[in-house]
């Protein structure tokens, strides 16, 4: 009896296990084509992408561990070369040592924070997921401005001006459509 039990659930693992293994690859497809959605800007070398929101959006909709590990599979993907990050830098391990390394690097851990708060704040879904994804955008951006900070020491001023004020735009509407996105999607899959 008891084997025949176990068997049951073995599939069922298995096939939860596939969707977590499918889900983390397919995230990082989906975060390096958002990297080459991107506009390079003149007066830093950080571009405006759409990573942010991808990062976001994975946070609000897998797990802890599965959007974290579809940013550390992302990075892996770009440190080895392959072309998923921005085309405005260096690429491999150099674009993760230059000036946008701080925002690269922070992806797992904006990820994991943005699902681990969004399943626990209490509010509407809407607020929750806003509120989460305003949080870990705001760890993309400090971590950013605290390595660009160490690469290319300027005032707090300077170190705003060219690694957090031009994204802050962007970023609220990526922050409003990850958290808009994620609510629409989970209403669609409860009808």
């Amino acid at each position: 009896m008891n084997a025949s039990a176990a068997t049951p659930a073995l599939p069922r693992t298995q096939s939860a296990l596939l969707r977590n293994t499918l889900a983390i690859v397919l995230g990082s497809l989906f975060v390096a084509i958002c990297a080459h959605l991107s506009i390079p800007l003149l007066f830093t070398p950080v571009p405006i992408t759409l990573q942010p929101f991808a990062v976001l959006l994975l946070g609000l909709l897998l797990s802890p561990g599965a959007a974290a590990g579809a940013l550390v599979v992302y990075l892996v993907e770009g440190a080895l070369g392959l072309p998923v990050f921005a085309p405005h830098g260096p690429g491999g391990m150099l674009q993760l040592l230059g000036p946008t390394g701080g925002y690269l690097l922070s992806y797992p851990f904006a990820a994991a924070l943005t699902s681990w708060l969004s399943r626990r704040l209490t509010s509407g879904a809407f607020v929750s997921a806003l509120l989460a994804a305003a949080t870990g955008d705001a760890v993309i951006l400090l971590s950013g401005a605290a390595w660009f900070a160490v690469l290319q020491p300027h005032t707090f001023a300077a170190i705003l001006t060219l690694s957090v004020l031009p994204f802050l735009p962007g970023d609220i509407l990526k922050v409003i459509a990850a958290a808009g996105v994620t609510t629409g999607w989970r209403r669609f899959r409860r009808s």
